[in-house]
């Protein structure tokens, strides 16, 4: 990231989905079936316990971050950043603020899946995520192949807020 980007987080909402949509088409390989689809956001956007977090360069939204609590478990739904913004630090400044958001909601453990073998286990890893299980054959990509899913945890008292 060049030194004149300033990145800022900020609270999303139904009205971002256009902006978030098109991230996820940027940085979400069609051939794993990981994306999701505007209704599956849309639909899930209002419910409580549940919020999105946008990395923005002034106006674009070039990352941003789903997450929900439930009682006390947090889960990273889904994180994207554009691919000309990927390995610039804004993955893991997401990482931070869900880890943030979720603490102050009063998680005391999050949770993510992420498919096996994709390039953000490491960042996962580098934020304290570990690997607690798999789910076999959980990814179908549009030509039929599956992939499986690692569930990765970590404990609040592990994170910074």
């Amino acid at each position: 990231m060049s030194k004149a980007h300033q990145i800022t987080l900020c609270d999303g909402g139904l009205a971002d989905l256009d902006s978030v949509m098109t991230v996820m088409r940027d940085s979400f390989n069609p051939a794993f079936g990981e994306a999701w689809t505007a209704p599956q956001c849309s639909g899930l956007l209002p419910m409580p316990g549940v919020w999105l977090t946008l990395a923005r360069d002034e106006d674009e939204v070039i990352g941003f971050a789903l997450g929900r609590i439930v009682i006390r478990e947090a889960e990273l739904l889904l994180l994207a950043v554009r691919n000309d913004w990927q390995r610039a630090g804004i993955g893991l400044l997401l990482i931070d603020g869900f880890t943030g958001n979720a603490l102050r909601r009063g998680a005391e453990r999050m949770h993510l899946e992420v498919r096996d073998g994709n390039h953000a286990v490491k960042l996962y890893n580098r934020a304290g995520f570990q690997e607690v299980g798999r789910r076999k054959n959980y990814y179908r990509g549009p030509d039929g192949k599956v992939y499986d899913a690692l569930t990765l945890s970590k404990d609040a008292k592990n994170s910074a807020a």
